[in-house]
This record gives structure tokens, C-alpha cells and sequence, in this order.
């Protein structure tokens, strides 16, 4: 699985068990915002992830084998009130009034500094930017997106080498399975050689080493 579904698909998980019946909903973003207005409405309060792109990424080894990759995600939170805006904002006087100023508290506090036992930085809390604030049919809804900061070390193919998964499970067997160019896996490793050479040096060793797994 990519890292970035991973990280999306973590978030999501953490955020339903964490807000619990603050909302109705917490899933991976699918332009639900973009959708008619009424029926976003209706699935309020509820939140979404989204990948917000790669920031920056520069290399992590002198030998550019690894690069660090500053990535973005964003959670999108709504909620609405037949009060109105403030009330959409701060919640109501009832439990299930709850009003985005919560949702994002709530969201920053789940997530701040959580890894979800991923291979990435804990993300960091960054902009928190207004979506929207629309009244409908005497209903007042909105909307905020809540971004957080996070970075991963990839590794680059060597050079002229193509993918080489190592089963069905390593990330790269996309590659196999729709029927890209692949190169044969390297070796195992079996053992090093050693070679000892006292001064002066007569280029020829004067004892030799081996260094491998025990022989069964």
C-alpha cells in the first residue's frame, strides 16, 4: 500500500474511534463539498481526509538513494445550525450541537503529534483555512479544512534498475501485477571476505576472514 493511502486511511480510522458521535461520518474526501448543497447539509456534522500534495522533497543520503518528501493532508470538518452561523461555529446549548470551532479542537487534539505507528514524522498542525459559510433554507452550515505537516524517506531505484518485488505484499508489485518492466532481485547475502594486510604492505593479504550466517 502507498504511504499516502496508509497515512489517509490511518487518519480516517483514528478520527472515528477518537471524535466518536461528534459526527456522523469521518471518511476519505470525494469532492463531497462539491456536491449539491442540501444533501452535504444533511451529513453534518461529519469530517473528511484528504493528500494534500508533496511540499518538497530533497535528498536524505549523499548518495541520493533516499529522499525526504514533506507532504500535506487536510481534514475537513462541517457542521450547520437552524440557529444560525455563530451557532454552525460555536455549537449549541444540546450535546449534538456541535459547532466546527469544536470539530477543529477536536481534530488538532486527536492528531498533533501522532505517527499512527507509520513510517512518517508525527504530523505537525499547520493552517486551519475557512471552506465555506452558507445559509440554506434558514439552515446555516460551515465548513473549515484543518491541514497538518508530515514528511517520509523514500527510496530511489538504483541506476538503470527497474522495480524487483519481493512478493505480492511489497509495495512495488504494482509493477508485476499491471505488467511493467521488472529486474531480478538481488542475491541474497550469503558472507563477506576480509582480507588483513600487515605493514609493510606486500599486496598479498597475510589472513583472510569470512563473514555469513552460520552454516546450518
Amino acid at each position: 500500500m502507498p504511504i499516502i493511502t496508509a497515512v489517509e486511511l490511518a487518519i480516517v480510522q483514528r478520527l472515528r474511534v477518537g471524535l466518536g458521535k461528534m459526527v456522523k461520518s469521518v471518511e476519505t474526501y470525494g469532492g463531497e463539498l462539491d456536491d449539491d448543497t442540501e444533501d452535504v447539509v444533511r451529513a453534518f456534522p461529519a469530517a473528511w481526509v484528504t493528500f494534500g500534495g508533496v511540499r518538497d522533497s530533497k535528498p536524505y543520503s549523499t548518495a541520493r538513494e533516499k529522499w525526504r518528501k514533506e507532504a500535506l493532508f487536510a481534514v475537513m470538518v462541517g457542521a450547520r445550525s437552524v440557529r444560525n452561523e455563530q451557532s454552525a461555529r460555536h455549537g449549541g446549548a444540546g450535546r449534538r450541537e456541535v459547532g466546527t470551532n469544536q470539530l477543529i479542537y477536536a481534530v488538532q487534539r486527536l492528531l498533533t503529534q501522532q505517527d499512527m505507528g507509520l513510517p512518517i514524522r508525527e504530523l505537525e498542525p499547520a493552517k486551519v483555512r475557512t471552506l465555506r459559510h452558507v445559509i440554506v433554507r434558514s439552515e446555516s452550515f460551515s465548513c473549515f479544512a484543518i491541514e497538518f505537516h508530515t514528511a517520509w524517506i523514500d527510496e530511489a531505484l538504483p541506476r538503470d534498475r527497474f522495480p524487483a518485488p519481493d512478493g505480492p505484499d511489497h509495495p512495488d508489485a504494482i509493477f508485476a501485477e499491471h505488467g511493467g518492466q521488472l529486474s531480478v532481485p538481488d542475491p541474497d547475502w550469503l558472507r563477506t571476505g576480509l582480507n588483513y594486510h600487515l605493514a609493510p604492505d606486500d599486496g598479498k593479504p597475510d589472513a583472510t576472514d569470512l563473514i555469513g550466517p552460520d552454516k546450518e
